[in-house]
């Protein structure tokens, strides 16, 4: 098996963990879902909206910025047998289910640097 990211985008940042129809047990039974199925590679977490971006020349901003279009939320790593699987699976995350965002599945390289 092969593993992915998902990465969690919200498109709306002010809204993106408070949206009414979006609660944790919907989290809850999609993530309890993966796992049962032994496909939860890495617990994933939800990610704060404040921050700073470091840049080239040691400059230093606040971010991330809230006038982009999409935010990232959060992330977490799942095991499947292709991106195909591994895109089925995203589609029942809530933030799908609630149209609060998308979910960026990349899979992860092994660059075998394991120790």
């Amino acid at each position: 098996m092969k593993e992915f990211m998902f990465i969690f985008r919200f498109t709306n940042l002010e809204n993106a963990w408070r949206n009414p129809k979006m609660d944790y047990k919907m989290w809850q039974d999609w993530i309890g879902g993966i796992a049962a199925q032994n496909k939860l590679s890495g617990t994933g977490e939800q990610l704060d909206f404040n921050g700073n971006v470091v840049k080239s020349n040691n400059v230093v901003t606040n971010g991330p910025y809230a006038e982009i279009k999409e935010t990232l939320g959060g992330y977490m790593f799942v095991k499947a047998e292709s991106l195909a699987e591994a895109t089925e699976m995203a589609k029942g995350c809530p933030i799908i289910q609630t149209g609060a965002g998308s979910v960026e599945v990349r899979p992860v390289t092994d660059t075998g640097n394991n120790g």
